[in-house]
């Protein structure tokens, strides 16, 4: 059978009779073989058998965990196919969603292997890796393709660890941007652990910090950022500071002035900003963060910026202030109605949307095109060979 195109997943998918087949590691316009995995009313779920043709932008993974391991589903693409995959994807969700045509840039590239700077690891009787797709299966592994070069050694030093503490259950690991602090978060019964101290720079047990340091620092651009447990912060170093400075170009070309940081997180964006700004005020519900975030502001002497600790939805009364440019950052689910109502009530120049989730973006924003209309669409490609990609929309007032 024959592939049409593919879905937001990056499956293939092929039309047969009254039912969609969707397909694993296929690609456009091949012609394959499938074994069927799952079969519901509507649809099945299969992986090839056999391939009849193949796609020019077809390569083969060097990841030898790839066919088992859930941790990436695009490896079989090359680069420059996986950026308009998701380009397309973007452009199709938000059309769909908004309900006209919308048209999105080229997707902002980064480098394919090596740019995490963190990890999650489960754990099981003393061996770690991924999850196999679909399951909770442990896929032992050595080393992983995307992390950053420096988190590979770390992971040998682990490995020999956990055979000794078979009461771990889970390890996350968070490297610094530029200066390679290691932070390590365990979970489960941890007996002993002074044989990794000399090997990391904060150690946390069961959320408990029980090394003298508490913080690693992350730099992004000029500007310096603490890390602390709980703190969310950008896995890909060199695609987080293109996408900044996305941010800033549209900062200084509409000469902002007094700008809302909603979902602030660690104060990155806010402070990444500052010097071109006269305020900015900062909210996020994370109390670890905010407390990053004051001590970010201090770090990098961005004295124009201040935190709020709470629910945006809980903090509506900054929009009282003379704002004209907001800055959203929220998670996956999106913004909250009262939220966006109030965008649509204050008259406010410029809303600088970045999202992880182009179903929710493209839900706000056909909330939102009343009053405002769409300037710029840009994905980032945040995560290579996965099927996540995070955009930044630009909207003026209409």
């Amino acid at each position: 059978m024959k592939v049409e195109k593919l879905d937001y997943f990056g499956r293939g998918i092929i039309r047969e009779k009254d039912k969609i087949i969707f397909v694993e590691n296929a690609l456009e316009e091949e012609e394959v073989e499938v074994r069927v995995l799952k079969e519901k009313k509507k649809y099945m779920e299969a992986e090839v058998a056999f391939f009849k043709t193949k796609n020019k932008n077809r390569v083969e993974p060097v990841c030898p965990y790839y066919s088992s391991c859930g941790g990436c589903m695009l490896m079989h693409m090359n680069p420059s196919y996986q950026s308009e995959f998701k380009r397309r994807k973007v452009e199709e969700i938000l059309s769909r969603g908004i309900g006209e045509d919308i048209t999105v840039s080229e997707v902002v590239e980064s480098s394919f292997y090596h740019y995490r700077n963190k990890v999650v690891l489960h754990v099981e009787n003393g061996k770690f890796g991924f999850f196999e797709k679909k399951t909770n299966h442990l896929i032992e592994m050595k080393e992983c393709l995307l992390l950053k070069d420096s988190m590979n050694p770390i992971l040998s030093i682990l490995r020999e660890y956990v055979k000794k503490e078979k009461g771990i259950t889970k390890i996350t690991i968070k490297l610094g941007n530029q200066t390679n602090e290691v932070m390590i978060l365990l979970e489960g019964r941890v007996k002993s652990y002074q044989e990794i101290l000399p090997f990391l720079d904060v150690l946390v047990i069961n959320n408990k910090v029980v090394s003298d340091k508490k913080r690693i620092t992350s730099i992004i651009g000029k500007k310096e950022y603490l890390v602390s447990k709980n703190s969310f912060f950008q896995v890909n170093e060199e695609i987080t500071e293109k996408l900044y400075d996305k941010i800033l170009f549209y900062i200084k070309k509409n000469k902002a002035e007094n700008v809302l940081d909603l979902y602030c997180g660690t104060g990155t964006i806010g402070i990444y900003i500052s010097p071109y700004v006269e305020k900015v005020v900062g909210v996020e519900v994370v109390e670890d963060a905010i407390c990053d975030a004051n001590q970010n502001k201090e770090r990098n002497k961005a004295f124009n910026v201040s935190f709020l600790l709470g629910k945006v939805e809980d903090h509506l009364d900054v929009f009282k202030e003379d704002i004209d440019t907001v800055i959203i950052d929220p998670p996956r689910k999106g913004l909250d109605s009262s939220v966006v109502d109030l965008l649509n009530e204050k008259k406010i120049k410029t809303i600088l949307y970045v999202s992880c989730n182009p179903i929710t973006l493209g839900r706000d924003l056909k909330k939102l095109g009343a009053n405002y209309h769409i300037v710029e669409v840009t994905p980032f490609d945040m995560f290579p060979n996965t099927y996540h990609v995070e955009c930044v929309c630009v909207l003026n007032r209409r």
